[in-house]
C-alpha cells in the first residue's frame, strides 16, 4: 500500500503499544509482523513504542496499520480484526487512564444506566482529548449520542466509499460495555473523513441491545 504522509498529529506511545499488543494477541506475532511489513512499519517489529504518554506515534502510522489489515484480509476480514483489536485495546488498559479511573467506584456503579452513559461517554472522549491530538467531543441528539473524533487517527490519509473507522467503533463498544456494567450498545459510524466528511462521527444509541 502507498505510504501515508506523516500527519503531524500524534497518539501517546502507550495507546499505540496497547493497540499493537492487542493485534498480536488476536493474530499472533507472525501475523502482526506481516501487517507491519505491509504497512511500511517494519521498524516496529520487536520494537513496540514504550509505555509512556509521550505523543510520538503519528496518526499516519496508526491509519497505515488499519489499512494494511484491510489490504491483507479484505474489507470484511479487516473490519472484523479492527473491531476485535479496538475492543481488546480498551480492555487491555485504556480504561485505567485518567478520567475513567472513577468508573469502577461503587458510587458510579449504583447510578442508573442513563446517568452512567451521560457521564461515561464524555469521560472516554476527555481521555483522548487530554492525552493525544485526537480531539473528541460528545453531543446529545435525543435517541443517541454523537461521538466526534477530529482529526481521526483511524482513517488518516485514506479514502473510501464507506465508513472505515472500525478500530474506533470497537473501542467505543468495549468502553460502553465497561462503563455500563456489562451492557451492549449499537454503535454506528455515521460520518467518515475518508468518505469526505468533515469529521468521523459515531452514533451511540442509548437503548442497550444486550
Amino acid at each position: 500500500m502507498p505510504r501515508i504522509e506523516p500527519s503531524g498529529y500524534y497518539y501517546p506511545n502507550l495507546i499505540a503499544r496497547i493497540y499493537l499488543e492487542a493485534m498480536e494477541e488476536i493474530m499472533g506475532k507472525n501475523g502482526l509482523n506481516a501487517i507491519l511489513n505491509l504497512a511500511g512499519l517494519s521498524y516496529l517489529i520487536d520494537n513496540y513504542p514504550p509505555t509512556n504518554l509521550n505523543k510520538e506515534f503519528d496518526f499516519a502510522d496508526y491509519s497505515a496499520l488499519n489499512g494494511a489489515l484491510e489490504d491483507m484480509y479484505g474489507p470484511r476480514g479487516g473490519r472484523g480484526l479492527q473491531l476485535r483489536a479496538g475492543r481488546a485495546s480498551f480492555a487491555r488498559g485504556l480504561q485505567g487512564l485518567g478520567a475513567l479511573s472513577g468508573v469502577g467506584d461503587l458510587a458510579f456503579k449504583v447510578l442508573p444506566l442513563s446517568a452512567k452513559l451521560k457521564a461515561g461517554i464524555p469521560a472516554m472522549a476527555k481521555i483522548f482529548t487530554q492525552v493525544s491530538d485526537q480531539k473528541s467531543t460528545v453531543e446529545n441528539r435525543g435517541e443517541y449520542y454523537v461521538y466526534i473524533m477530529s482529526p481521526c487517527p483511524v482513517c488518516w490519509g485514506r479514502t473510501a466509499d464507506r465508513p472505515i473507522c472500525f478500530a474506533g467503533k470497537g473501542l467505543l463498544e468495549e468502553g460502553l460495555h465497561w462503563v455500563s456494567g456489562g451492557r451492549k450498545f449499537r454503535v454506528e459510524e455515521i460520518e467518515c473523513v475518508a468518505m469526505g466528511g468533515e469529521a468521523c462521527k459515531y452514533a451511540i444509541y442509548k437503548d442497550p441491545i444486550g
